[in-house]
C-alpha cells in the first residue's frame, strides 16, 4: 500500500511540478501570473486539440499509434495553446501595463471557462490508446525501486528534468542572471542595456507553456484521455508551490512529491469526505507558514523577486 501510495504521490506531483517551474520563470521577470491555473487549463486543451488532430492523420487506427509522434504532438499543440495565454498576458501587462493581479484572475476564469465549453467540442474516441503512450514505464516494475522511481511516464522524468534545467539557467548563466536582474530592479537592468521588455515577453510565454504542460499531463497521462474534472484548483496549488520552493524550481521537485502526497492522502487513508477537504488545505496552510517564517528571516536569497507585481514604466527611470 506504502509504495502504491508514494509512486502515486509522485505521478500526481508532475502536475504541480510544470506548473510551479512555468510560474517561477514568470516570477523572476517580475510578473506575478495569477492566470496560471487557466493556462494550464489551455495546455490541456491544446493537448486534446493536438491529439485529435494526430489521430485524424493516421485514421485513428491504434496500430498506427506512433508514440513519440503522439507524444511531442501534445507536446507541442499543449505548449502553443498555453503560450498563447501567457502571450495575453504579457500583452497586458507589458505593453498596456494592466494591473498584473486583476489580469492574471481573468486569465485563470477565461482560460477555465473556455476549456470546459470547448474540450466536449473535442472528441477524444481512442484518447485512451494514446494515453498508453504518455502512461508506458520506462522500465517494468519488478522491485521496489522500479516500481517507485522507475514506472512513470515520460512527461513524469521530463518535468524532472526541466526543473533542473531551470534551476540551473536561472542561476548559472548570463540569461538567468539577466532575467533575475529584471525581476528585482528593472530600471538598473534596463540602464545596463538589457532588453526588459523582451525578457518579460519571453518568460511570460515561456513560463505559459511550461505551466500548459501540466495541463497536458492531466487529461492524458492521469486521467488517461479523458476529462472529468478541471484542473484550475491544482493549478493555485502549483501557484502556492513556487513560494513554498522560494522561486527555486529545483526545490520544487521535493515540494511538488508532498503537496501530491498531501493531495491524494484522504484517498489512501480512508477519511470521510470533510477531513478529506481539510486534508487538501494543507498545502495552503504549509506555503502560508513558509511565506511567514522566510518573510521573518528576511534572507535575500529566499524571498521573492524585488519587483513582482509592479509594472515598469520606462520614462520613470
Amino acid at each position: 500500500m506504502f509504495l502504491t501510495f508514494l509512486r502515486n504521490a509522485i505521478r500526481f506531483s508532475t502536475i504541480f511540478l510544470f506548473g510551479s517551474t512555468g510560474e517561477t520563470i514568470t516570477e523572476k521577470s517580475g510578473h506575478l501570473n495569477l492566470g496560471t491555473p487557466g493556462i494550464m487549463c489551455l495546455g490541456a486543451l491544446g493537448g486534446c486539440v493536438g491529439s485529435r488532430i494526430y489521430l485524424n492523420s493516421i485514421g485513428s487506427d491504434p496500430a498506427l499509434i506512433n508514440g513519440f509522434s503522439a507524444v511531442m504532438t501534445g507536446v507541442i499543440f499543449a505548449m502553443i495553446f498555453a503560450g498563447l495565454g501567457g502571450l495575453l498576458y504579457g500583452f497586458l501587462t507589458i505593453t498596456l501595463r494592466c494591473n498584473q493581479n486583476v489580469t492574471g484572475l481573468a486569465i485563470t476564469t477565461f482560460g477555465a471557462g473556455a476549456t470546459n465549453f470547448f474540450i466536449t467540442y473535442v472528441d477524444r474516441t481512442g484518447f485512451n490508446y494514446l494515453a498508453a503512450k504518455y502512461t508506458a514505464p520506462i522500465s517494468p516494475a519488478s522491485d521496489w525501486f522500479s516500481s517507485i522511481f522507475l514506472s512513470h511516464g515520460v512527461l513524469v522524468y521530463s518535468a524532472i528534468v526541466l526543473a533542473l534545467i531551470v534551476a540551473f539557467v536561472m542561476k548559472k548563466t548570463r540569461t538567468g542572471l539577466n532575467l533575475t536582474a529584471i525581476g528585482e530592479n528593472p530600471a538598473t537592468a534596463d540602464a545596463a542595456g538589457i532588453n526588459v521588455t523582451g525578457y518579460k515577453y519571453v518568460s511570460c510565454v515561456l513560463g505559459g507553456a511550461v505551466s500548459g504542460l501540466g495541463g497536458l499531463f492531466y487529461i492524458m497521462d492521469y486521467l488517461y484521455g479523458s476529462w472529468e474534472y478541471s484542473i484550475d484548483a491544482m493549478g493555485w496549488l502549483a501557484v502556492a508551490l513556487v513560494i513554498f520552493s522560494v522561486w527555486k524550481p529545483n526545490w520544487g521537485i521535493l515540494g511538488s512529491i508532498l503537496f501530491g502526497a498531501l493531495y491524494i492522502l484522504p484517498t489512501y487513508a480512508g477519511v470521510n469526505f470533510s477531513i478529506q477537504e481539510l486534508v487538501k488545505m494543507v498545502p495552503y496552510a504549509v506555503t502560508i507558514i513558509v511565506l511567514v517564517i522566510t518573510s521573518i528571516v528576511n534572507r535575500r536569497e529566499s524571498q521573492p523577486p524585488a519587483a513582482l507585481g509592479l509594472s515598469y514604466f520606462r520614462e520613470e527611470r
